[in-house]
């Protein structure tokens, strides 16, 4: 595509002001890329303020996080809070803890979270944040140290309406528990400061599954515009975190079948489907026991791949669930070439550019992951609605109230898209829907 002056001469301020940055640069430049159909057609977006302005987070936190682990060591990590735009309401995204986190990728995960939030329809802003500690080995007593350590800083710059951190990778129920416990007793407040909090103290049936069941909802839209429905469909998952896990859950529910899950040291094939005992089974081995997907092959007597994604087994849909780019250019063609037709990206930036243009070039179901993902943060908003309301919601109603978003964000995207000239390009719709009403409301408040 050629870019006009104005994306170009914005997305090297970016570049010069975010140098050794690439993740965040990625995110920028395929959000601005796809969103120039809107700054040419309408005068209110050819000011170089707002692309700029965009780009900028409102505020950057970093803070040391000392802790002592079990063995009477002093240990100390890296916190940060990226709070990058509250234009549509507070900010709002999760904490990661992995010892990949570094601005970069914080910053690429809090922009996506703007437009993503945007999509939603709830009043939420975009923000990220985390730590480069990694809970993996640790004991609760550390894990334990180590959250009221953090929250010992983060504290300070959060608020039930002012910002609204959630969970993440290596951020579950336990440590979300750990941090709303010490953010209370600092602040002598039981506040909706926090979600995906414990059913019994505040927390939103559906939460966990969010994520997992909303990719697979936009799945059904994306092939209801061919008539088609996801019954029947082979389907490769890559993951096997909590978004892989519902990923799965809901596909079984609805008559798919998943035959890949995965994790860092490899994948898992198994062809007749992992059911819903096997899952179960699944969900054991990495929420209790903390294993290794391999186990799966040696209980199943399924096919272990190590050191492999899943993306060169034959299906019909994929749904990267595990972390940015983890489809490459090359993986995209062999999809491709295998016959699947329809991608739902339940996690982060999973597809490089390079996979995203193959995706749209052939023209096959693609589902951006600020689109298809964005029912995990919608869930969260719909927690701090009950929070703010002092009312629980049944799983019924939330599932119901979660579906309905994921199928308005999908006809959003699917009507800009072709309102503004691409047809069934759900990168262009969904970029352009979340970055107009974001705009407005920074123009409308006078923040640019």
């Amino acid at each position: 595509m050629k870019l006009i002056p104005l994306i170009q001469e914005t997305l090297e301020f970016v570049r010069k002001r975010n140098p050794n940055e690439p993740e965040f640069l990625q995110a920028v430049t395929e959000v601005y890329e796809s969103i120039q159909p809107a700054i040419q057609r309408d005068e209110t977006y050819q000011d170089i303020r707002i692309l700029e302005s965009l780009a900028e987070p409102d505020r950057q936190v970093i803070f040391r996080v000392p802790w002592v682990d079990d063995k009477g060591n002093f240990q100390v990590n890296r916190g940060y809070r990226i709070q990058f735009n509250n234009a549509l309401g507070p900010y709002k995204g999760g904490l990661r803890f992995h010892r990949s986190v570094n601005p970069s990728i914080l910053k690429f995960l809090g922009f996506e979270q703007i437009f993503k939030n945007s999509l939603t329809t709830l009043p939420m802003g975009g923000a990220k944040g985390g730590s480069d500690f990694d809970p993996h080995g640790k004991s609760d007593k550390e894990v334990l140290h180590f959250c009221q350590s953090f929250m010992t800083e983060l504290w300070r710059y959060i608020g039930s309406d002012t910002d609204v951190p959630a969970g993440d990778i290596g951020v579950g129920g336990r440590e979300i528990g750990y941090l709303f416990g010490y953010y209370k007793r600092l602040t002598n407040e039981f506040t909706g400061v926090l979600t995906g909090k414990g059913l019994n103290w505040g927390g939103s049936l559906i939460r966990s599954e969010a994520t997992g069941y909303g990719c697979v909802f936009f799945a059904q839209e994306m092939l209801a515009t061919r008539s088609e429905t996801i019954q029947g469909k082979v389907c490769t998952v890559s993951g096997s975190g909590n978004a892989a896990q519902y990923t799965v859950e809901k596909l079984n529910q609805l008559g798919a079948k998943a035959v890949t899950m995965s994790d860092s040291d490899g994948f898992i094939f198994d062809k007749d489907g992992i059911s819903e005992e096997k899952l179960a089974w699944v969900m054991a081995l990495k929420n209790v026991r903390r294993g290794r997907i391999k186990e799966y092959a040696e209980k199943f007597g399924a096919n272990y791949f190590a050191g492999q994604r899943p993306w060169g087994i034959e299906c019909d849909c994929a749904f990267p669930c595990a972390t940015q780019n983890e489809i490459s250019g090359e993986d995209a063609k062999t999809l491709i070439d295998n016959g699947c037709y329809l991608v739902s990206e339940a996690a982060n930036m999973p597809s490089e550019p390079a996979a995203v243009d193959q995706f749209l070039t052939k023209k096959i179901l693609f589902g951006p992951g600020k689109a298809a993902n964005a029912g995990g943060v919608a869930t969260s908003g719909l927690e701090m609605t009950q929070n703010s309301m002092r009312l629980p919601w049944t799983r019924d109603e939330v599932e119901k109230r979660l579906h309905h978003i994921m199928v308005t964000i999908h006809k959003n995207a699917f009507q800009t898209a072709a309102e503004y000239g691409h047809p069934g390009n759900l990168v262009v719709g969904a970029n352009i829907a979340g970055f107009v009403k974001v705009a407005d409301a920074m123009l409308d408040q006078g923040l640019v």
